[in-house]
């Protein structure tokens, strides 16, 4: 306990020495002062919770060194979590049809998150109604009935824009 303290004591004497300069040196990298400071709090959070610093040299430098990584690292996430693009290709095979392939897209983005898990696990995964039920934390005849209903939807939206085509 006294050593959780000593180090308590050492983390918050540097966030007082260096925080301020730690937070410009993150805002400089990330170019968003919210994000810098989160990646600063990140840095001596991680340092309170489990950090030895005796073992450290030069603490200054390897603080500044933490807040670049977790800036970087942060940088990655976010750019990892990108939303697709609605009218970029999901199928890709010779012969396309685009704007069929477009209105299953659609279709597909249109229906509830669970139905279009059901359906992509089902059509594209191969998996049973069984497997699907386990990946979704639910039962087989949930899983089918989603599997269901989202054809449905589906079928619906399709010949929507069938008869719309049609009619043009």
């Amino acid at each position: 306990m006294q050593a959780l303290h000593s180090n308590s004591s050492q983390v918050e004497k540097l966030y007082r020495e260096h925080g301020a300069a730690l937070v410009l040196f993150a805002s400089a990298i990330a170019g968003e002062r919210s994000r810098a400071q989160d990646a600063v709090h990140q840095v001596f959070l991680k340092l309170i919770e489990n950090g030895d610093l005796r073992q450290i040299m030069d603490k200054k430098a390897y603080l500044f060194a933490c807040v670049r990584n977790a800036v970087l690292n942060d940088a990655k996430v976010r750019q990892r979590n990108v939303a697709l693009d609605s009218e970029a290709p999901w199928f890709i095979r010779a012969n396309r049809d685009s704007d069929a392939e477009l209105d299953l897209q659609r279709a597909l983005c249109s229906l509830p998150d669970d139905q279009r898990q059901a359906i992509i696990l089902h059509i594209w995964g191969e998996l049973t109604f069984s497997q699907i039920a386990e990946v979704l934390g639910t039962n087989s005849n949930t899983a089918a009935s989603r599997y269901r209903y989202a054809l449905v939807k589906m079928r619906d939206a399709m010949c929507a824009k069938e008869d719309f085509r049609a009619n043009s």
